[in-house]
């Protein structure tokens, strides 16, 4: 398997990106969407503006990986390698993604856009969905303790389905915690 170390894409052709070991790499304006990426392996890279949007990631490692202002529209992360995965998004689109099933403890999620997001059964202990739009998300058997939902939008998560203990939510995320026993708030 071929190795990429320190490397800078700008503007990649997705012809040219080859199945391979990237590790502490820089994607800025990549368009991959659509690609399959299985066989690939991200460490300590950063890819900022690209589109990752519908990119197949069975396998796919990512391991200190971020993503600044990216357009990732229903990836379905549950298919990729689970083994030390840890990710951080700020100010991206993640309409549609999956996370079912994953160890996600102390990933940020900061100011991002989950329409419809799939966090069933993942362990998100310690993470931040700070400032992030959750419309739709689904949190169900999560394990959400710790979590930081301040200025945190749109989100629905039933305490009685899911571990909650030590997160934090401010006073406007009361009906997103209460509204299926129809309390009024205000």
């Amino acid at each position: 398997m071929s190795y990429f170390s320190d490397q800078n894409y700008q503007n990649l052709n997705p012809n040219n990106f080859i199945p391979a070991e990237y590790e502490s790499c820089d994607f800025t304006q990549c368009d991959f969407s659509g690609l399959d990426l299985r066989g690939f392996s991200f460490e300590n890279c950063s890819f900022h503006n690209c589109d990752l949007s519908n990119t197949k990631v069975p396998g796919v490692s990512f391991r200190g990986v971020r993503f600044d202002n990216c357009k990732m529209l229903g990836i379905h992360f549950q298919a990729c390698n689970p083994f030390l995965i840890e990710f951080t998004f700020k100010n991206c689109q993640l309409d549609y993604c999956g996370f079912y099933n994953l160890q996600l403890k102390k990933t940020v999620f900061s100011s991002c856009r989950m329409l419809e997001a799939d966090f069933t059964m993942a362990n998100l202990t310690s993470s931040s969905f700070v400032g992030s739009d959750l419309s739709g998300a689904v949190f169900e058997q999560s394990v959400l303790e710790k979590v930081d939902f301040r200025d945190a939008q749109n989100y629905r998560i039933d305490p009685e389905l899911n571990r909650i203990k030590g997160a934090r939510f401010d006073l406007d995320g009361l009906p997103g915690l209460l509204g299926k026993y129809g309390i009024k708030i205000g």
